[in-house]
């Protein structure tokens, strides 16, 4: 899959999701295709002007969903050489190193905040998700994995069997109701649904609404 500027994901920083989109797997394949699929779509539904991509890594996400990105992009990441990977990729958009924890950005700088597959390796996910809200305008656009699915997947392909398939950066673990339950604490106009073996929020951030 191409960037700008005739960079690729196969020359970007060694990261384990760098080897995730690098997979030949057909059957993995298939299912981040629906992932992204799943992802366009609550995009569209949000109809931003401006997108933080926070924990955007090699920028994969923003890569896949450019076709429906406005022009006005930015990405955080806590790793200096996705940062750098990500400006190569993408020189019309803004990247900076940062954590979710302590965003540099004022109050309600974006109308959407993306946030995917970034919280399950928190130690806490409560305090990102409150930074994520300040910064946001419209909403936030959150992916995590469905487990145990995720894990159980994983086992199948014969990964990570030492930990009974659990991704060893993997530190929290959500199902359809417990995902439900955290982002129904921020705006109880959130929703959930499952794009296997992901789950995708989309949190419509009222003026009623960021209870965090």
């Amino acid at each position: 899959m191409s960037g700008v500027e005739g960079r690729t994901i196969q020359d970007g920083p060694q990261t384990t999701n760098r080897l995730k989109f690098q997979t030949k797997n057909p059957v993995v394949i298939h299912m981040l295709e629906g992932f992204f699929s799943a992802l366009r779509k609550e995009l569209l539904h949000f109809r931003p002007a401006t997108v933080l991509d926070a924990g955007c890594g090699e920028a994969e996400t923003i890569e896949r969903l450019r076709d429906v990105m406005p022009p006005l992009v930015e990405g955080v990441d806590i790793r200096a050489d996705c940062i750098a990977f990500a400006e190569n990729r993408f020189p019309q958009f803004r990247f900076q190193e940062g954590s979710v924890y302590e965003l540099p950005f004022d109050d309600r700088s974006f109308d959407l905040v993306m946030c995917c597959e970034v919280l399950e390796h928190l130690d806490s996910p409560g305090e990102a998700l409150r930074e994520l809200c300040r910064v946001a305008r419209k909403g936030l656009l959150l992916s995590v994995p469905h487990e145990p699915w995720f894990r159980l997947g994983s086992l199948a392909r014969g990964r990570y069997l030492r930990t009974f398939g659990n991704h060893p950066e993997h530190v929290q673990h959500w199902n359809l109701t417990t995902f439900n339950r955290l982002v129904k604490g921020i705006s109880p106009g959130a929703r959930v649904k499952s794009a296997f073996p992901w789950m995708i929020a989309s949190v419509p951030l009222g003026l009623s609404g960021r209870k965090l």
